[in-house]
């Protein structure tokens, strides 16, 4: 028995290794590689310069969005304490006790800690004839501009 198995394992076909079949292609030409190499090229030409203004006009929107919130929450304080926070006292109020404030009930905003601007800038804080004003100076961190470095406030 175990010589039959053994004639018959013997019989069989054996394959190649790296027997290279007919008629079939294994690769790219450098033509090909290049038409496709062009055309990415000029899709992220064209998309590129579209993604990169809509990303500056998210980063308005969403500084609008942190300084309603911190809005929210100087309002908040003001409700429990009685008045807004002073200049001195600014936002940190919002997350620290700024002292002996009868009334205190923060942390005021989530994780106990002053998010920052889209720009990486802490968000200003100032009292105004009507109340507050909480604002960003924008990309280029300075007062005025326009477009990108506008200033975006409450």
């Amino acid at each position: 028995m175990r010589f039959s198995l053994l004639s018959r394992l013997s019989t069989r076909p054996r394959f190649r290794r790296g027997a290279r079949r007919t008629g079939i292609s294994r690769g790219f030409s450098l033509v090909e590689m290049l038409v496709v190499v062009a055309i990415v090229g000029l899709l992220i030409g064209l998309v590129g310069p579209a993604a990169m203004r809509q990303l500056q006009s998210s980063r308005g929107t969403t500084a609008a969005a942190q300084i309603a919130q911190i809005r929210a929450a100087v309002d908040i304080f003001a409700l429990d304490v009685g008045r807004y926070p002073t200049e001195t006292e600014g936002l940190r109020a919002l997350v620290t006790n700024p002292g002996s404030v009868p009334g205190w009930n923060g942390p005021y905003l989530r994780d106990g800690r002053l998010p920052e601007d889209p720009w990486g800038a802490e968000f200003l804080y100032r009292r105004t004839a009507d109340g507050v004003q909480v604002y960003s100076h924008g990309a280029d961190g300075r007062p005025g501009g326009d477009g990108q470095d506008a200033d975006v406030s409450s």
